[in-house]
């Protein structure tokens, strides 16, 4: 027999952990190849981990709500003789093993004795404080120079309102920026779990102080306090997050959409009978957006300190609403290639799978632009806030039937015609106004000049 060590894979570019909330298997249970035995959720997904052999669970290493990093070993699998892969530990002597043991112990200790050693200096009578401090916290508190009162007035985030690597690094934020005023001092055990700060990015000083800070909202007898889920913390982090880095400007343009409407009515039945698919407004949108895209790539870019990073592929994220009121964005990879059908049927697939909380981690990561449609719910427009790193989102607003001046070479007349509003929100640190209304306006024309003509 052998030992299979299941760990957790990469989730993308962007994750590093992620938190074990249900196993789905106990020990001693038989498992498949392929078969999910663990549910994980990051700060995008959530996820079923499956097994990449068979055999029997004989141990697992984390609890539920544990946070575990990407590449820790997760659960140990036992398989028969001779399947081993990378990753796996083959049957060892038991007396060897506990040699192993004792000597991992020893060297365990020692590596203590030198972390401890090498925290030390920075925060003296940490003992004295009533907060824990982990030794990543100390050792950036070293390397920064703070003090024990310094950490003390950090507003922690973490587990019983411990400070976390994000707390104590904008903290380090304020004091590079000149900051004195930190923000108030929290009691151990109040967690603020909805304040984070992106390592290479500094925080709104305004912004963060509102996040940090605890609420004084009332609460009345009658009223019914509802905890916010771990989607609802993360979607506050990033929005906030968003406005803080972000200079967030508008543009919005009014766009005649009547023969958009027109040839959508006469092909989807045709469509959905041929493709077994329903032909919605989105794909169409998406086609323009992606053109767009192709004729303003410097949309298509991200800010990384003081480099702009121009995107080779054209990615768009669709914002999907959950059943649960929450939004998740799967992500149109290579949109400019697909052709009308192929954009409807990939459009469908991650909607469905959205709603179904089936998309895989890699389908909801790289977008490049993001598009959200306000207008399902009535919004005529709006003003969506940029999902970062990226530097744009584009609203699209309700389809109405709209009196309008129509211009032809007999004289103006009043006509009833289907419009819309486009809400194109840009980060102006890097996106100008000239582009970003060039921008609306390239997906305006291309939705305004629709033929109707047009075979799918």
């Amino acid at each position: 027999m052998s030992k299979f060590e299941l760990k957790l894979p990469q989730m993308g570019e962007s994750v590093a952990e992620a938190t074990l909330t249900t196993w789905l298997k106990e020990v001693g249970d038989t498992i498949e190849m392929d078969e999910a035995v663990f549910e994980i959720a990051t700060d995008k997904v959530d996820s079923e981990v499956p097994s990449e052999v068979e055999g029997k669970l004989i141990e697992k290493r984390f609890d539920v709500d544990d946070i575990i990093k990407v590449g820790e070993v997760v659960a140990v699998i036992e398989t028969a003789a001779g399947i081993e892969k990378d990753g796996s530990v083959s049957a060892v002597n038991p007396l060897k093993t506990e040699k192993q043991v004792e000597q991992s112990i020893v060297q365990l200790e020692e590596q203590l004795v030198k972390a401890e050693e090498a925290v030390a200096v920075p925060v003296q009578n940490v003992s004295g404080s009533e907060r824990f401090y982990s030794p990543l916290v100390k050792n950036i508190a070293k390397q920064e120079g703070i003090s024990v009162a310094e950490l003390d007035t950090i507003a922690g985030t973490g587990k019983e309102g411990r400070v976390t690597k994000n707390d104590i690094l904008a903290f380090v934020a304020y004091r590079k920026r000149g900051v004195n005023d930190a923000p108030e001092p929290v009691k151990p055990g109040i967690a603020e779990p909805i304040k984070e700060v992106s390592e290479k990015e500094e925080p709104n000083i305004e912004a963060e102080k509102a996040i940090s800070k605890p609420s004084n909202a009332n609460v009345a007898d009658g009223d019914e306090i509802i905890p916010l889920s771990r989607m609802g913390k993360l979607i506050a982090h990033h929005m906030a997050e968003s406005i803080s880095t972000s200079a967030h400007v508008q543009s919005f343009i009014e766009v005649d959409v009547t023969n958009v409407v027109n040839w959508r009515n006469k092909t989807k039945k045709v469509f959905e009978e041929r493709e077994g698919e329903k032909l919605t407004f989105t794909p169409i949108f998406m086609e323009a957006v992606a053109v767009a895209l192709k004729k303003h790539p410097m949309v298509n870019i991200s800010l990384d300190g003081d480099q702009v990073i121009k995107k080779k592929n054209i990615n768009i994220g669709m914002a999907a609403a959950l059943p649960d009121g929450n939004l998740i964005v799967p992500v149109i990879k290579n949109a400019d290639q697909l052709n009308l059908v192929g954009m409807a049927k990939t459009v469908n697939d991650l909607a469905s799978r959205a709603r179904n909380n089936a998309l895989k981690p890699d389908e909801i990561k790289g977008g490049t632009y993001t598009v959200t449609n306000v207008g399902t719910f009535g919004s005529v427009f709006g003003t969506p806030i940029i999902n970062q790193p990226q530097v744009g989102i584009l609203a699209l607003g309700a389809i109405r039937k709209m009196p309008s001046v129509i211009e032809t070479s007999e004289g103006d007349f009043i006509g009833i015609r289907s419009k819309m509003f486009l809400s194109h929100s840009y980060d102006h640190r890097v996106v100008n106004g000239a582009l970003g209304g060039m921008f609306v306006k390239t997906v305006a024309d291309y939705l305004e000049g629709w033929d109707v003509n047009r075979e799918i």
